[in-house]
């Protein structure tokens, strides 16, 4: 059975799927809401133009129905709430308006705070033409007014999704940029060691031919080689055991490509974790990071720990698979 909020927004000419719908929403708290629910989308409503179907109803009865938000349940079935035979309406005393039943009494209170009203044997005319069109107009203004705040309201939510997006590009470019500065800066190491480990390597065989040089004039000139004093041959100090400052990571995706970078030697895995999700050719779905020998598949605490800590460098193969729903 359908409940007194219902039957008054029908008669007011809103569909019964959408009233039903409208009350759900509001939950069931008056017409006033669920009226308000109805106007913000009356573009969705079945039947097409909203203001139509309200011109319709204005055009049958002469003046909208009114809210029951707080009507009795005698006033929500419909009583006159004329008690006096020769009261023919009901009259503010604040604002001089009449009115035929309770209802539109009730619905005028809330509307205005209005509180003093009393029977008037004056007759309450039906609307004219003129009133009727300016009650459609009203409603129709109403509508359109709800369509332009949600309009602007998507707008802006959209620019803000806008906003948020091109921030989170710049962020990207500038951790792309803290990369390729530490790549250049580790190339530029890796050169001076190597020119360093040639001049050391450049030097021993000099000193190596000096001292064959010397031995072949000794045997030449038939000079005892006791009574020949030669100075003391130069110690080549070994170089000092490599320490490997960085890691060369060959790392294979998905689709079978392969990335080669190289990371810090103390950097957290979490770095090159963030650096294949920037430069992957593969899907974009979540993903896991392993090695193939020793098979280890890295865990979440894994990648707050060093490279070097982990067993990847100098260097290593890391194999990028799709992770497990």
């Amino acid at each position: 059975m359908s409940s007194p909020f219902a039957t008054i927004l029908m008669d007011m000419g809103f569909p019964k799927e959408k009233v039903e719908q409208a009350l759900n929403v509001t939950g069931n708290q008056g017409v006033e809401p669920a009226m308000e629910w109805l106007l913000a989308h009356g573009d969705s409503l079945e039947g097409g133009n909203i203001g139509q179907s309200l011109g319709q109803k204005l055009d049958e009865e002469g003046t909208p129905a009114p809210s029951t938000s707080n009507l009795t349940e005698e006033d929500a079935a419909g009583t006159s709430g004329l008690n006096d035979e020769d009261a023919k309406s009901i009259k503010c005393e604040d604002c001089n308006k009449l009115f035929r039943t309770q209802l539109e009494v009730e619905y005028h209170a809330a509307k205005t705070g209005h509180a003093n009203f009393s029977q008037s044997t004056e007759e309450k005319k039906p609307l004219t033409e003129e009133e009727k069109k300016a009650q459609l107009q009203l409603l129709e203004e109403k509508i359109k007014q709800k369509k332009i705040e949600k309009e602007a309201l998507e707008k802006a939510e959209e620019l803000e999704r806008e906003k948020n997006r091109i921030k989170s590009g710049k962020e990207i470019v500038a951790i792309r940029k803290k990369f390729q500065e530490e790549e250049f800066k580790k190339a530029i190491e890796e050169r001076k060691r190597e020119k360093e480990e040639d001049r050391l390597a450049r030097q021993k065989i000099k000193e190596q031919i000096e001292a064959d040089k010397l031995a072949r004039k000794v045997k030449a000139g038939g000079v005892i080689a006791e009574t020949i004093t030669t100075p003391p041959p130069t110690v080549v100090k070994p170089p000092p055991p490599k320490e490997y400052n960085e890691a060369r990571l060959q790392i294979r995706l998905t689709n079978g490509t392969t990335l080669t970078q190289s990371f810090g030697a103390k950097e957290q895995l979490s770095a090159v974790r963030l650096y294949i999700e920037m430069n992957r050719t593969d899907d974009n779905g979540p993903f896991t990071l392993m090695t193939s020998f020793p098979r280890k598949i890295f865990s979440d605490e894994d990648y707050e720990k060093p490279l070097e800590v982990l067993g990847l460098v100098p260097s290593a193969v890391i194999i990028v698979s799709r992770a497990l729903n």
